[in-house]
């Protein structure tokens, strides 16, 4: 296409029309900028001097002057929660929820918002009915999620499992805690004067249906122990001892990792049915394939019990020379200065050299006999399915603090 002349009259008209837009811009900027309270620019500029709480109480002021300012409002609010300033956030709130004229949009964004604010202060009532109002809203699955977070902290488990079942029909993931809240509900009916064996049945029942759902995506060795270890809890409340040890046993096989937890009560079922022989082969077997140190421990005494000094300490001497452990010791001589058939040819000494050292040992092993949250590291002489301390579940390993080391 061949070049006309005559375009370039187009050349000065297209820079005029450039210049009269960038006057209106320019015009309408300031415009809007002399709309803005002073206090605006003051707290911009002690943001810029890093003075975060003066340009709080900047903003705070352009909030009151001008209460249109509806983002100003969330941002001050989620400013304040974050700062533990709990007060402060929800009367932020509060006055944008106040108003009658805030769109319906923003209106359920300050309802969120204001329920966070519950939920940390520990306004777990108010917590609870802010976000059942914001269940139909855009904001319906982190509300139901702090729903479940606020069943879970009163044990208030069935509505904890239907909060569960309301997020599944939002979102398709997995609630891994869904079996724990069932074997709760289980234990809750098991703790009861009578028992109410049938809901225990149910909820146990429930909890295998929800670990099947969970298998082959966050489903590990825990909820199958416990669920194992219920139904041996309530085999042992009907009296049929028979079907605890086959309960127990089975934690032997479906979560080796935990059978410390129960190797006390399979060999004290054996003890009571005169198998007590029986009983130690199979603990020891299961030791030789999955050392433990409070396994070690109860097939030691159980050795020192049936057999005597010679064989207990030929199983102890080998079993802490393949894993050295401190804390292992310390029981190994607790057992030892508990028992009244150490040989007199082991001299006349033993027992106080023992104390001795078994004192010494005992200060530096108080430490290590613990168990450890991997997401927090609480820690706690007692095992538990949820960590006391951050609430989350299956972060408890079976071993103690020595044997992660």
């Amino acid at each position: 296409m061949d070049f006309e002349p005559w375009w370039l009259i187009f050349v000065p008209i297209l820079f005029a029309l450039g210049w009269i837009a960038a006057r209106v811009d320019i015009r309408q900027m300031l415009s809007e900028t002399r709309n803005l309270p002073d206090s605006y620019f003051k707290g911009l500029n002690f943001l810029l001097n890093e003075e975060p709480d003066r340009a709080i109480d900047a903003f705070v002021e352009v909030a009151k002057l001008d209460p249109e300012t509806t983002e100003l409002h969330f941002a001050l609010g989620s400013l304040f929660r974050r700062r533990g300033e709990m007060e402060r956030a929800i009367r932020v709130h509060q006055s944008l929820l106040s108003r009658a004229d805030l769109p319906q949009e923003d209106r359920e964004h300050a309802q969120h918002e204001i329920a966070q604010d519950f939920l940390k202060a520990g306004m777990l009532d108010r917590a609870e009915q802010a976000f059942e109002i914001v269940q139909e809203s855009r904001f319906a699955i982190p509300a139901v999620r702090a729903l479940i977070r606020i069943y879970e902290s009163e044990h208030d488990w069935p509505r904890a499992i239907d909060a569960v079942k309301r997020l599944r029909a939002l979102i398709d993931e997995p609630v891994p805690q869904l079996v724990h809240y069932q074997c709760e509900r289980a234990q809750s009916a098991m703790a009861i004067k009578p028992p109410d064996i049938q809901a225990a049945n149910e909820a146990l029942d429930a909890a295998d249906n929800a670990a099947r759902a969970l298998l082959g995506q966050t489903q590990g060795q825990a909820s199958e122990a416990r669920i194992a270890m219920l139904r041996a809890s309530l085999a042992r409340l009907t009296q049929n001892p028979e079907r605890e040890r086959v309960y127990l046993e089975s934690v032997l096989t479906i979560a080796p990792e935990y059978a410390s937890l129960v190797a006390a009560d399979i060999l004290q079922l054996y003890r009571t049915a005169g198998r007590q022989v029986e009983g130690l082969k199979v603990l020891k077997n299961h030791y030789m394939r999955h050392p433990s140190l409070d396994m070690f421990n109860v097939v030691f005494r159980e050795l020192r019990s049936q057999e005597g000094y010679t064989p207990a300490w030929t199983f102890a001497r080998e079993a802490l020379r393949a894993h050295p452990s401190l804390l292992g010791l310390d029981r190994l001589l607790e057992a030892e200065l508990a028992s009244s058939d150490t040989p007199a040819e082991a001299g006349a000494s033993l027992g106080s050299d023992l104390g001795l050292l078994r004192s010494l040992i005992h200060k530096h092993t108080q430490r290590l006999d613990r168990y450890s949250c991997k997401v927090c590291g609480f820690e706690a002489r007692h095992f538990y399915w949820q960590c006391p301390g951050c609430n989350s579940w299956e972060t408890y390993e079976p071993r103690r603090l020595e044997e992660l080391k």
